[in-house]
């Protein structure tokens, strides 16, 4: 149970994590932690698996086997180039007007699930993500290429900025489901 936890975790993480951080999401030990990465090391790391587990001190990360580079350079290029759709560019909106946003804010929005649209603006770096401790979580941000390629300075300058940030009918969305969270 314990080693599918920290497997999930590192799976949908996209960056390093510390083994302290680890134990921490998981409840449980660093010790423990520690011999799951060893266990889930083994398991990754050799020829028959696309999926390696890298650890650099005391942070470890999923990547893909240098064996398919070219082949997962060629499938991503598809994802960073060319237009974007009609749902990317409403997340993008999104993010540019209520940042920092959490991901759940975010779909709550939308109505949908934003994984992989997340993914691919954070790919072509138009969306970064950070670690919030104001949110209890990760949140997301327009980059400074996005601003550069919009050619402006800060996201106050989009369009009716302080009217669409401050949207009532939005804020009564979020606050309706932030109080269904708290009542469970």
């Amino acid at each position: 149970m314990l080693q599918s936890k920290i497997e999930v975790i590192l799976f949908v993480a996209g960056k390093p994590l510390s083994i302290k951080k680890l134990a921490e999401v998981s409840g449980t030990k660093t010790k423990e932690v520690e011999a799951v990465i060893k266990v889930l090391t083994e398991r990754y790391n050799n020829n028959e698996s696309g999926v390696r587990l890298v650890q650099s001190g005391n942070e470890v990360q999923f990547m893909t086997s240098p064996d398919h580079a070219k082949l997962v350079r060629d499938f991503l290029k598809s994802d960073i180039t060319g237009e974007l759709t009609r749902p990317q560019l409403e997340t993008l909106t999104v993010v540019a007007y209520r940042q920092p946003i959490t991901k759940p804010e975010l779909e709550q929005i939308r109505g949908v699930n934003c994984s992989l649209i997340l993914r691919n603006l954070m790919m072509r770096g138009l969306v970064d993500c950070e670690e919030s401790k104001e949110k209890l979580g990760f949140v997301y941000r327009v980059t400074h290429d996005f601003l550069k390629f919009l050619g402006i300075a800060n996201v106050s300058e989009l369009p009716e900025y302080e009217k669409l940030r401050t949207n009532e009918y939005l804020e009564q969305v979020l606050a309706t489901e932030e109080n269904k969270d708290n009542a469970q």
